[in-house]
């Protein structure tokens, strides 16, 4: 009696439109160093790679908040000085002399319309 066996479908290889990974599988074939398990030797290289790359990305951070806050300081530093120079310039205007007769007038006191003597002293020898 013969015995039937069924017929099994190959699957196709894709002959143009590989994948990424598979190209990079192709090109860099680092199958072999994992037969065997993952090889220990390479482990410090590996933290060290690590630690570089997590000091790299917190200096990143620290770099884009620290620039942040310089951008947050400027404009604060322009918005103090733009009321600064107001400020200025208000009291310049307030301590002019037409000025302040102005606002003591409702006291009661006016301005003098006579310019100020010079008193001098004479030494008895």
């Amino acid at each position: 009696m013969a015995i039937n066996k069924p017929k099994v479908k190959k699957p196709k290889k894709k002959a143009a439109g590989k994948s990424l990974f598979a190209r990079l599988e192709t090109a860099f074939r680092m199958q072999h160093l994992f037969d065997e398990g993952v090889p220990v030797r390479y482990l410090p290289f590996g933290l060290f790679l690590m630690v570089i790359l997590l000091t790299y990305i917190g200096n990143n951070h620290y770099a884009e908040r620290m620039h942040r806050k310089i951008q947050k300081l400027e404009s604060e530093v322009e918005d103090l000085r733009a009321d600064y120079t107001t400020l200025k310039a208000d009291y310049m205007f307030s301590s002019k002399q037409s000025e302040v007769a102005r606002k003591v007038q409702p006291l009661g006191l006016i301005e003098s319309q006579q310019p100020p003597v010079k008193i001098l002293l004479h030494d008895k020898d």
